[in-house]
């Protein structure tokens, strides 16, 4: 047999992408900031292409590019505005959220498939160990281990004139515990996520819908809800994350934890967590039905309030993740404290590099850059 080599051609060989795909790239991009608004990332669209010729390079145009949207589900009619305008469909809404979780987590490689968390513990699993124990009734027939087991009946019964097999010679394998994780993610939505005109929101947005994704598709076991928060807390769902916004909130941080603890109260798996998306600055609680707020500096009244709840989270069993989106040091000296309340981690992110987050363990008291 014989090969020949050449010159690797992208055209030839089917990696360029077409023209759609290379506009489809760019609308997604484009709907990530403009929080799912498509005539907002549309209108973009059309003044890039005024100004750069994107359609021209890609051989279509716009109005081709937008039907091709509408016929391959991923636009449609807006319903509510007789000026015909347009809103992205759920098969948009999963596109957004696969993206961000390639984006920021393309380095993960799915496993197995099923998507089970590994404890310490053996026991009722699904993943054969090494090691042995007797056989108990009501073990899969599967663990067993052939080789012990003979050996067993053979030392039993001297070689192969006597030879027959007891209870006491079965041999099983040791298995992974398995289990599944209860998971509420909180996302900041208060005005300091884009304070100073620094965008905030945008990447906060992306980590969420990344997670969210990430959770369905390689933990199908699991359960998901998510709690924003700015003055208050409320629940959100998995589909509406594309269009979450900021608005003229403050930060309670504290009511954020309390919604996703009384969640998972509701859950029955054993396994609790919070992951939480936050600039880091808590600045508000309420108190007395009345809200105490302080929009300057970290104020020790409200930090405490929430380090209370923290730790409330970490008496049961629930433990807080922190995707820090901020570049201040006294705010993430606040996580680190909100980490050592609750024995927790966090993770601290550039907003220019969210793929590069910096991973603090608490519990095993480590410390390091996960790109």
């Amino acid at each position: 047999m014989q090969f020949r080599y050449s010159e690797w051609d992208p055209a030839r060989h089917g990696s360029q992408k077409s023209g759609f795909e290379q506009l489809m790239d760019l609308f997604e991009q484009l709907l990530q900031f403009t929080a799912g608004d498509a005539e907002e990332a549309l209108d973009w669209m059309y003044k890039l292409d005024d100004k750069y010729g994107l359609t021209e390079d890609a051989g279509t145009t716009m109005d081709e590019f937008i039907e091709e949207l509408k016929k391959q589900g991923y636009l449609k009619d807006d319903p509510q505005d007789g000026a015909g305008g347009m809103q992205i469909t759920a098969k948009a809404e999963r596109a957004l959220r696969q993206r961000a979780l390639q984006d920021i987590f393309g380095q993960l490689r799915k496993g197995r498939g099923r998507g089970d968390h590994k404890t310490p513990f053996a026991g009722a699993g699904d993943e054969r160990l090494p090691e042995t124990r007797d056989w108990r009734f009501g073990d899969d027939p599967h663990l067993l281990n052939v080789t012990d087991t003979l050996s067993n009946s053979f030392r039993r019964t001297g070689g192969l004139n006597n030879w027959n097999l007891s209870e006491d010679d079965f041999v099983v394998h040791e298995t992974d515990h398995n289990t599944s994780m209860a998971t509420a993610l909180m996302i900041d939505l208060s005005h300091s996520m884009v304070l100073y005109g620094e965008d905030r929101i945008t990447p906060a947005r992306r980590t969420a819908m990344a997670l969210s994704e990430l959770i369905m598709t390689q933990y199908p076991h699991d359960s998901l809800d998510i709690v924003a928060f700015g003055n208050d807390a409320w629940e959100v769902e998995v589909k509406d994350l594309p269009y979450l916004n900021v608005g003229p909130y403050y930060t309670n941080t504290r009511a954020g934890l309390q919604r996703a603890r009384d969640i998972l109260h509701r859950r029955r798996n054993k396994n609790k967590q919070i992951f939480m998306i936050t600039d880091g600055k808590p600045s508000c609680h309420i108190e007395n039905g009345r809200m105490y707020r302080n929009a300057f500096g970290l104020d020790r009244k409200i930090v405490n309030k929430v380090l209370d709840e923290a730790v409330m989270c970490r008496r049961e069993g629930i433990t807080i993740t922190t995707f820090m989106i901020a570049r201040d040091p006294s705010l993430q000296d606040f996580v680190r404290e909100l980490t050592e309340a609750n024995h927790g981690r966090a993770y601290y992110a550039s907003l220019d590099n969210l793929g590069g987050f910096i991973f603090e363990d608490y519990v095993r008291n480590r410390r390091k850059r996960v790109r």
